[in-house]
């Protein structure tokens, strides 16, 4: 199984479009090592890489296929190999692109109810696509095993929270809205964990994580006072559905033990001083044994 990381900064980017903090200002004028990041995405596929699979389709969709080319079409035609979009939440951030797919032959879309319900009722992204092409939508259930690329890869959801997205109807709360997923190529396979969004270390994903022999998973913030410390909004990490990499009860000190090959911190905000590759905070992160994901990273599995 090949996993790919299309983008991996939180909403915005980076830089983000609207800020001029030193981290933005260096990647925007490319100084130094800061490497400027799209928003989160993945893209994985089977050992044959026949057809592919996308998790968030973020409002930097095009530009991050058009920077991949094992997900351009072939011999001619406007084939692609991209058969099923997932998602792990309902926040823009995620699904701000879906409508940029609309000239796809086809579509497999796959969501909890809670998500699907944001994305077809508040958002009306069903009849829109419908309008454009052939769109399939799937109720992902946590817990129940399913398939994506054709079959070729095993999917398993776990629930991670119930932070519904600003947009959303007011409605019945649950505990689908935000989602992690484990996927493999056969029963029993090598595992990874993609977990891009949580507001705690639960039960359910600490099992996931020790038993997955890669992680990718929440690295918004490096603490829970980090918004507050730049000025950028009086919020907690964790009122805004992010466990912190720091602290006592952050997830540097969860991740550093797992037995996983590669533990990879994604969904980067642009305050997060780990993006300096020079900053104490990255060393420290390095020190675990822990990457900060680029653009563009890969694990083969």
């Amino acid at each position: 199984m090949r996993v790919r990381l299309l983008g991996t900064a939180a909403g915005g980017g980076v830089p983000q479009w609207n800020c001029a903090c030193g981290v933005c200002r260096r990647a925007r004028a490319h100084q130094g090592d800061i490497q400027p990041r799209t928003q989160d995405s993945l893209a994985l596929t089977g050992a044959d890489g026949a057809s592919w699979a996308i998790v968030n389709c973020s409002p930097d969709i095009r530009a991050q296929l058009v920077s991949s080319p094992e997900l351009a079409p072939s011999d001619g035609t406007r084939r692609v190999p991209i058969t099923d979009v997932l998602f792990t939440d309902a926040e823009l951030d995620h699904v701000g692109g879906l409508l940029q797919l609309r000239e796809a032959t086809s579509l497999r879309l796959h969501a909890t109810a809670s998500i699907l319900g944001a994305l077809c009722d508040d958002l009306g992204l069903g009849r829109a696509l419908a309008s454009y092409t052939d769109v399939t939508w799937t109720e992902v259930v946590p817990g129940r095993q399913s398939s994506v690329c054709d079959g070729a890869v095993l999917v398993e959801a776990l629930p991670l929270g119930s932070k519904r997205p600003r947009y959303a109807v007011e409605g019945a709360a649950g505990n689908d809205w935000v989602v992690g997923y484990r996927f493999a190529e056969h029963a029993g396979a090598r595992s990874v964990l993609y977990a891009p969004c949580f507001g705690c270390w639960s039960e359910a994903l600490a099992v996931a994580a020790e038993a997955s022999a890669g992680i990718v998973v929440d690295g918004t913030f490096w603490s829970d006072e980090e918004l507050a410390w730049t000025n950028r909004s009086p919020h907690r990490a964790r009122q805004m559905g992010h466990l912190p990499i720091s602290g006592q009860e952050g997830s540097l000190e969860r991740i550093r033990s797992l037995p996983a090959d590669r533990r990879i911190y994604t969904h980067l905000n642009n305050t997060n001083p780990v993006l300096d590759p020079a900053s104490p905070q990255r060393a420290q992160v390095a020190r675990a044994g822990i990457e900060v994901a680029a653009d563009g990273l890969e694990l083969d599995l």
